[in-house]
């Protein structure tokens, strides 16, 4: 029973937190390219510019949709570890004490800084307002953040320090 949880657990992780992480990342650039493509206050440069300007904002709109979407799902992957750690009677270990907290910490910092930011640029872009780069920037870095917390906990769920497994 511990290899399926820990089957289902890696699963949900790769399927569910990786297409938020590459989506995430991918969401400023995107808003930029809206903001380039055509600037706020013009009718655009044409029809090959509106057309541009709208697959980019088309993409922006799915980059957001993907992170909203699978940041939902990704709930399974603490779920499972659980599960699976209660399985394996390594609840009170200390790489995966700290591997939850980062787990929270990453989870708190999409749900209170990276998702809004997105909904407010989104919001932004589709009435036509102004979109100032400092704000991609930060919501730039509160991705990278999110990242790197996922990168640690995946390097921790790995290499788990202290385990007498030899892995």
């Amino acid at each position: 029973m511990t290899k399926f949880l820990l089957s289902l657990h890696v699963l949900a992780a790769i399927l569910a937190i990786g297409p938020v992480t590459v989506a995430a990342s991918m969401f400023p650039q995107a808003v930029r390219r809206v903001t380039v493509a055509v600037p706020v206050g013009t009718a655009g440069g044409g029809d090959g510019a509106a057309g541009a300007a709208q697959d980019d904002m088309s993409t922006v709109r799915l980059l957001h949709r993907i992170c909203r979407v699978y940041s939902g799902l990704g709930a399974a992957v603490p779920v499972l570890g659980f599960a699976t750690a209660a399985a394996m009677g390594v609840l009170g270990d200390a790489w995966l004490v700290a591997s939850i907290t980062l787990t929270a910490a990453a989870a708190g910092i999409l749900l209170a800084f990276v998702l809004p930011r997105q909904e407010e640029l989104l919001e932004d872009l589709t009435g036509r307002q102004p979109v100032e780069r400092a704000r991609t920037a930060r919501l730039a870095m509160f991705t990278g953040v999110f990242n790197l917390l996922w990168a640690t906990v995946t390097v921790l769920m790995i290499v788990r320090p202290g385990s007498t497994t030899g892995a």
